[in-house]
């Protein structure tokens, strides 16, 4: 084994597929609560912008993040597809409830070490730390999400504040 496929191995699992515009992403699937359907959100003022605001989730407040917009990606209406994927998030190395808002959610799969490739390096200004590599299922490619690394520390900290 080389060196530097050793870390790549250790991400080799579960993961829950789901789609943002034509890109297919994957969350390990340990760190997803629950799907639900697309909910009223409360806009909270003066919150980032990707932030769609919070939901109350069986009586818990919890923030809603916009994953097109956060990944500068162009935003689409919502549909009968777009769903909340509600994960929990470390920052600060307490767990934050938050739900992610995705085009579909597509399906759960089982990804090996040999199937998963580092993520791409782009040079110095392109930060691709919340890739947790590239994972090769059929004909297609699944970016694999480090879901407490979309976040950035002060934004996940933000948001573990709006959280009650």
């Amino acid at each position: 084994v080389l060196e530097a496929d050793v870390g790549i191995e250790e991400h080799a699992g579960l993961y829950l597929t789901f789609q943002l515009g034509n890109e297919v992403f994957g969350l390990p699937i340990l760190r997803v609560q629950e799907i639900i359907a697309l909910m009223a959100v409360t806009a909270v003022p003066r919150t980032p912008h990707f932030v769609r605001g919070v939901i109350n989730l069986r009586g818990k407040v919890i923030p809603v993040i916009e994953l097109r917009k956060k990944f500068g990606m162009p935003t689409t209406e919502d549909t009968h597809h777009t769903c909340i994927i509600v994960v929990e998030v470390y920052c600060t190395g307490d767990p934050v409830t938050m739900g992610l808002i995705v085009d579909e959610v597509a399906e759960v799969v089982d990804i090996t070490g040999a199937q998963i490739e580092p993520a791409p390096t782009f040079g110095v200004s392109v930060s691709t730390d919340f890739i947790l590599g590239m994972g090769k299922v059929r004909e297609s490619v699944v970016m694999l999400l480090d879901v407490d690394k979309v976040l950035a520390n002060g934004e996940a900290a933000e948001l573990a504040a709006m959280e009650a």
